[in-house]
């Protein structure tokens, strides 16, 4: 299940990094990716959503003790 944990941290980043750029750099977010910002826009809501399933993710991950890769 390595791959399942690998998997797992990459995504965990990536919605760390979406509520990050939601909570404090939503400015620059729609400076420098304008098309990509109209298609999607950056929102509280839906990142933090995000960044709560992920974590549910993991914790069943940890439950069944293939979060770390073992």
């Amino acid at each position: 299940m390595l791959i399942a944990s690998v998997i797992f941290y990459l995504i965990l980043i990536d919605s760390i990094a979406a509520n990050l750029v939601a909570w404090c750099e939503k400015e620059w977010f729609i400076k420098h990716f304008r098309f990509i910002s109209g298609v999607f826009p950056m929102a509280k809501g839906w990142t933090t959503y995000y960044l709560i399933l992920v974590l549910f993710i993991g914790f069943l991950l940890y439950q069944t003790g293939n979060l770390w890769g073992f």
